[in-house]
């Protein structure tokens, strides 16, 4: 009785027939998951093109006319609101308040949190969980609230902090902190990097994480002390990070608007005014309001904030380029 073998299929063929049976089966699901992807986008999508997307957009188009925000009529004025806005001293004022206090938080924030990491980070520290919250517990706390306790706990008569320097005996009389305009500046900076300490204090901590234990011990091998395994090991291999969380702290103290306007509302005198609060004068506080005035202010203010985001951009590649050739 003769046996008919039937050969194998080649395995090419056979592959081929796999996969597109495979793809068969998975190409109606992908396609289902894909669609429930972009379903579940959408409400992001829609909200952030309306809060986020229109009003920049419109902003740029106000900037060009002259509104009250309450008339339906618009006046077209072309670029009388950018002369106006360059030509304020107040707008130029709020402007170098705003850069004094990003030049006053950045450099302090950032080496004391890189401090304070060194010592959280350390395996020997007994509690380090509990300090690391305790130092991240005012970032949860809103801002607007803190800005209202502050106003209390600066108060020049009861305020705690001017109760204990008079029992200290620095002062007889009870420091203004928030009323002179010599003083209220610097409080704001003080209150604000407390506030936004724990960020900057993680950022360090997860830059921290990734040196590895190994290299560590072999400089301990080597003969290495604890200043030198900073020194040599630690703070090289921290570089690429620090212009990044530098970076990252720069473009984080442009956002000062709601404690500045709880604890200061700009004065004394527009000692504290920064250029979102000056931008918030003009659009909403005044008592003819100028949309287009405002607008104007912002699109300046926003070509300072595009050149921040820029530098951003520039040193993440740079951090980037530099960790991947160590």
């Amino acid at each position: 009785m003769a046996v008919t073998v039937v050969p194998d299929a080649p395995p090419e063929r056979r592959s081929g027939s796999a996969r597109r049976t495979s793809m068969n089966g998975r190409g109606p699901r992908l396609g289902r998951n894909r669609l429930w992807v972009w379903l579940f986008l959408t409400p992001t999508i829609v909200l952030y093109g309306v809060y986020t997307v229109y009003p920049v957009v419109a902003s740029y188009w106000y900037s060009f006319v002259e509104w009250n925000g309450f008339d339906a009529a618009k006046t077209w004025v072309g670029l009388a609101n950018y002369r106006a806005v360059v030509a304020d001293p107040l707008f130029w004022n709020s402007f170098k308040i705003t850069v004094l206090f990003m030049v006053a938080v950045v450099p302090v924030k950032v080496l004391l949190t890189l401090l304070l990491a060194l010592v959280l980070n350390s395996p020997k520290l007994p509690l380090r969980t509990l300090f690391r919250t305790a130092f991240f517990l005012p970032v949860v706390t809103t801002t607007a609230i803190v800005g209202v306790v502050m106003q209390f706990v600066f108060d020049p008569a009861s305020g705690p902090v001017n109760v204990v320097l008079r029992k200290l005996g620095v002062v007889a009389d009870g420091i203004n902190f928030l009323g002179d305009p010599k003083a209220a500046l610097w409080t704001v900076v003080g209150v604000y990097i407390w506030k936004w300490f724990g960020v900057t204090l993680i950022y360090w901590l997860a830059a921290l994480q990734t040196v590895p234990d190994e290299v560590y011990e072999a400089a301990a091998i080597d003969g290495a002390g604890p200043w030198g395994l900073l020194r040599y090991v630690t703070l090289p291999l921290l570089k690429p990070f620090a212009v990044i969380i530098t970076l990252l702290t720069l473009e984080s103290t442009l956002k000062i608007f709601d404690l500045m306007l709880t604890m200061t509302n700009g004065g004394p005198f527009y000692a504290t005014e920064v250029v979102e609060i000056y931008i918030y004068r003009w659009a909403f506080a005044a008592t003819v309001p100028q949309l287009g005035f405002a607008s104007a202010a912002a699109v300046v203010f926003g070509l300072f904030v595009g050149l921040i985001g820029v530098l951003q951009l520039v040193g993440i590649r740079a951090a980037r380029k530099a960790r991947s050739e160590r």
